[in-house]
C-alpha cells in the first residue's frame, strides 16, 4: 500500500457519508464489534496468503515468489473468506449488504481495479501490505469522479490519488501477523524442512528458533502429520518435547505454561501457541522444576 494514505473525508456533510457509515456500521455488528473485526479480519488475510504460499510444500517464503495466476487468486480466497466472516450474501456483484449489491476488490498493492459494472456501485476494499505487515479495510462508492481517467485493457480503472480521500476506512495501517518464515533466516528454514519426519523438523523449529511464540499453525505445517498435537507433547519417550528436553530445551505451551513462561521472562504467548528455551543458569533450570 502507499506509504502515505490521506486522511478520509467522507465525514458528516460528505454525500457518500450517510451509506459509508451505515454499511460500515452493519460490517462491524456483523463481525461482533469493532475489536473482534480488527482480529478476525488481520488473522484471515494472513491465512489467506500463506495458504496460497504453502512455504512447508513449496519452499517459498514470500509473496513475490507467487505465480501470476496464485496472485490473482489470492483474491478470490479473501472475497470468499470475507464473505464468510461476516456471513454475508452472494449478490448480482460480490455480495449484498443492506439492500445494495457491493464488490469486493483486495490488493495486494497500492491500489484496486475497479471493473465497469461496479462504478458508482459500493466497493469493499480489502489490501495487505507484507512489507509493513499492515492491513487496510475501507469502503468507497465507485464514482467516476473518485477512479483515474485511464484504464487497462479490461477497462478496469483504479482510485485516483484524489479519491483515495474518499474512503471510508474501518481499518488502515492496522498491523497483521507477518508471514513467519520471512522473519527467519533462508539457512534456518532449510534446516528445520530437512527433518524426514514430522517429529525431526518440529525438533528442529524449537532447536532454531527459541524464545519466539510460534503458532499452532505454524507447528502444523512444518509438522506435516495429522496427529501433530499428540507429537508435540510428551510421548513416552517419542514426542518432540522428549527430544527436546533431553537437549536441555523447554517447549511450553501457551495454555498450560504460562506462569513458566512469565517467571522465565519470555515473550507473552497466546494460549494456542508455544514457545521453546534453554535456560541458561542454575536459577532458571531450578524455576523450570518448580512448575
Amino acid at each position: 500500500m502507499k506509504a502515505r494514505v490521506p486522511d478520509s473525508i467522507v465525514t458528516p456533510g460528505h454525500p457518500d457519508y450517510p451509506l459509508l457509515n451505515s454499511l460500515a456500521t452493519d460490517i462491524t455488528a456483523r463481525a461482533g464489534g469493532a475489536d473482534p473485526l480488527a482480529r478476525d479480519f488481520a488473522t484471515m488475510l494472513r491465512q489467506c496468503i500463506d495458504d496460497v504460499i504453502m512455504t512447508p510444500k513449496t519452499g517459498r517464503r514470500s509473496y513475490d515468489e507467487l505465480e501470476k495466476t496464485e496472485k490473482t487468486y489470492i483474491g478470490t480466497r479473501v472475497e470468499i473468506e470475507l464473505r464468510a466472516l461476516l456471513n454475508l450474501p452472494r449478490g448480482r456483484l460480490d455480495t449484498r449488504l443492506q439492500g445494495h449489491d457491493v464488490d469486493i476488490k483486495n490488493t495486494m498493492g497500492s491500489n484496486w481495479m475497479i471493473p465497469t459494472e461496479a462504478v458508482d456501485a459500493p466497493c469493499i476494499l480489502v489490501a495487505a501490505d507484507e512489507v509493513r505487515a499492515t492491513c487496510y479495510l475501507g469502503l468507497i462508492v465507485a464514482r467516476p469522479d473518485y477512479l483515474t481517467a485511464g484504464q487497462n485493457k479490461d477497462a478496469k480503472k483504479t482510485v485516483s490519488a484524489e479519491g483515495f480521500a474518499n474512503i471510508f476506512w474501518l481499518l488502515r495501517d492496522h498491523p497483521y501477523p507477518p508471514n513467519f518464515w520471512r522473519t527467519v533466516p533462508a539457512d534456518v528454514t532449510t534446516r528445520i524442512f530437512a527433518g524426514k519426519t514430522g517429529n525431526a523438523r518440529m525438533a528442529a523449529l524449537f532447536r532454531e528458533i527459541q524464545g519466539v511464540p510460534i503458532t499452532r499453525d505454524v507447528v502444523e505445517a512444518v509438522a506435516q502429520q495429522r496427529d501433530f498435537m499428540r507429537r508435540i507433547r510428551a510421548d513416552n519417550g517419542r514426542g518432540t518435547r522428549d527430544h527436546l528436553a533431553r537437549e536441555g530445551i523447554l517447549l511450553l505451551s501457551g495454555q498450560y505454561d504460562a506462569p513458566l513462561i512469565a517467571a522465565l521472562g519470555l515473550p507473552a504467548c497466546d494460549p494456542s501457541a508455544f514457545i521453546s528455551h534453554r535456560p541458561g543458569s542454575d536459577e532458571a533450570r531450578n524455576l523450570s522444576r518448580t512448575f
